[in-house]
């Protein structure tokens, strides 16, 4: 398989996860590894997570789960794979500093802490120009 990266090709991105429009929260994959996956998502006024022009805590927790969702599908396209269905099955915590507007590019970075058997333990940090602005540590689980 060849190497896709960075992208920002929405067909191919929406490809590697098992959500679709009108519930997709990322659009962008920038870095690859094993054990590590950098995403982005630019937040448009018809997401249906924002509320008066604000993007909601609620869409950060789905943008950080699809965002290990994508580190799962890419493994799998790299294998010649469709892409799992899966998700959350636990939220250890989540924190959110502040909430990106209408029209803002928000990146996420994933680490992969541990993945056994289709269930894997991620710490995800979600920035804005840069500046954190929510972080959480979860597990998801590929069915």
């Amino acid at each position: 398989m060849e190497n896709r990266l960075p992208t920002a090709d929405q067909n191919f991105v929406e490809s590697l996860i098992p959500q679709r429009f009108p519930f997709v929260m990322v659009n962008e994959l920038s870095e690859y590894s094993e054990n590590h996956l950098i995403s982005g998502f630019k937040i448009k006024e018809e997401n249906i997570f924002v509320h008066n022009g604000v993007f909601q805590a609620s869409g950060l927790v789905e943008h950080q789960a699809q965002s290990v969702a994508l580190h799962t599908g890419y493994q799998f396209y790299l294998l010649g794979k469709g892409a799992p269905t899966g998700y959350i099955g636990a939220i250890k915590s989540f924190e959110a500093e502040a909430l990106p507007q209408v029209g803002d590019r928000i990146i996420s970075e994933v680490e992969i802490l541990n993945e056994i058997m289709g269930v894997t333990l991620v710490n995800i940090i979600t920035k804005l120009n840069g500046v954190m602005i929510a972080q959480s540590q979860m597990k998801t689980v590929v069915k």
